[in-house]
């Protein structure tokens, strides 16, 4: 069975899509063979792929709606990872999802129908707590929360962890935190050292140690429809979605033994 993994957060800006495509990549550079699924409307992770999302059907709508199954909509990136692509018509799911049965259960249901050895399926969430995320968390075995390290994201955190926890207890008991990510970290923020320090005495264990630097190059990749690790190998923000993906797969087996 492969590990899913949401990566959310409500807040948008934080890096989200950043770490589901460059994670993926990195986790597909480990020789794991990885699923990444677009459900954010904007399908930026879909371009980040490489993949023209205007021309991208069908897609994620058509595989929540049951038109298609998902094994009929995922396409092959260049990066190594499959992708299922997503765009601006996955809007019309936040209302045609209410009119399904099982609503809630859409993404699950999809991906239970796959037959494919996939070891990994990241899910790269919308920045709201809507119908989308909460298909996510329903599918899901766990949450990837990346985040600022700034005043305001720890605000909306609770909010997502009482979502979790929400689901948790309705739909999907099994669902968990994975961890905590610190994206787009300045060191020389006395705020954002700050924060660090409140994540470590909060989550302990589940914030890794992997910090995600600001990095110019992390930012460029996604123009060049390029996961950063295939547009600069060299760069301080590949080297750190490399550790990541290590650390990811180090704690996974040792969870396994």
């Amino acid at each position: 069975m492969p590990r899913i993994i949401a990566i959310a957060n409500q807040k948008g800006g934080v890096g989200k899509t950043t770490t589901s495509v460059n994670l993926a990549a990195g986790l597909a550079r480990a020789r794991q063979r990885v699923l990444l699924i677009d459900l954010d409307p904007q399908g930026n992770a879909t371009t980040g792929c490489g993949v023209d999302k205007r021309e991208a059907t069908p897609a994620t709508l058509e595989v929540l709606t049951g038109e298609v199954p998902l094994s009929a909509a995922r396409r092959p990136s260049s990066a190594g990872f499959d992708v299922l692509p997503a765009n601006a018509d996955l809007t019309a799911a936040k209302v045609l999802l209410l009119q399904q049965e099982r609503r809630e259960f859409r993404l699950r249901d999809a991906i239970a129908g796959l037959e494919d050895g996939y070891q990994y399926i990241l899910i790269d969430c919308p920045p709201a707590l809507d119908m989308l995320t909460v298909n996510a968390l329903t599918a899901a075995g766990s949450v990837l929360i990346p985040m600022q390290c700034e005043y305001y994201a720890l605000e909306g955190l609770s909010d997502l962890l009482d979502t979790i926890s929400d689901i948790a207890a309705s739909a999907n008991p099994g669902l968990h935190v994975e961890g905590v990510l610190r994206s787009m970290f300045d060191p020389r923020s006395r705020l954002a050292r700050d924060v660090s320090e409140q994540l470590q005495k909060h989550f302990g264990e589940r914030l890794y140690r992997t910090v995600i630097p600001r990095n110019i190059r992390l930012a460029e990749a996604p123009s060049h429809g390029l996961p950063v690790l295939d547009y600069d190998r060299s760069c301080v923000g590949s080297t750190a979605f490399l550790t990541l993906a290590g650390e990811m797969l180090r704690r996974h087996h040792l969870k396994a033994t």
